[in-house]
């Protein structure tokens, strides 16, 4: 019986067959959003997807539709072994730089996990500091299924906090941009200055952080 709606679905589970093929049995798929804004945090997240899942339809969640992505989001969800989600806000990522703070979230997502994971299929080329065997993947959230439901999972998540800072900081477009550099939001952050969820240490922000120079 074939789980699968198509090859190239088949084709997202190339690592994780590997994987299991090397022994490991629960393999995070791990991917990250907002590392580009210039305010909020960034959002990873991990996820154990069962062996021979179908997701008909999850893939990089850049290339999917708000619409979709809540839709798919739901399914994952639903199918997944486990599912953790992990932040790095905007104080650690002044403190710390974006990339540190990317692998501080994604530490925080899988200790989040309900199950340890064995192996870690990560998006991009940074490995996370833990001592859990594990390979990192560029444009891994086109290439594995696990890694494209962590995308899908961190985007949706930062999105509806996003959603949430738009009223508690209103005028800056929040709700549109989700706090990347958007021509709005640069001129809002010049008409209003920045306010306490925007990084101060980017660019497009530091230059109007008043009497911190």
């Amino acid at each position: 019986m074939n789980l699968f709606d198509s090859e190239q679905e088949q084709d997202l589970l190339a690592f994780e067959l590997l994987a299991r093929r090397q022994g490991y049995r629960q393999i995070a798929g791990i991917d990250e959003a907002g590392r580009g804004p210039l305010a909020g945090p960034v959002l990873a997240a991990a996820v154990i997807l069962p062996e021979g899942v179908g997701l008909p339809g999850v893939t990089d969640s850049k290339k999917l539709t708000p619409a979709k992505r809540e839709m798919l989001f739901d399914l994952i969800m639903a199918r997944a072994l486990a599912v953790g989600v992990g932040s790095a806000d905007h104080l650690l990522i002044d403190r710390i730089n974006i990339l540190q703070a990317t692998l501080t979230a994604m530490q925080r997502a899988i200790a989040a996990l309900a199950i340890p994971p064995d192996y870690l299929l990560i998006d991009g080329i940074s490995a996370i500091p833990l001592n859990i065997p594990q390979k990192t993947i560029k444009r891994g959230d086109s290439a594995s299924l696990s890694i494209a439901a962590a995308s899908i999972i961190a985007k949706v998540t930062r999105d509806r906090l996003m959603l949430e800072f738009d009223v508690r900081y209103p005028g800056y477009g929040f709700a549109g941009h989700k706090g990347y550099g958007s021509a709005s939001h640069l001129e809002a952050i010049v008409n209003l200055g920045p306010c306490e969820i925007h990084r101060k240490s980017f660019g497009g922000v530091k230059e109007y952080v008043r009497g911190e120079r």
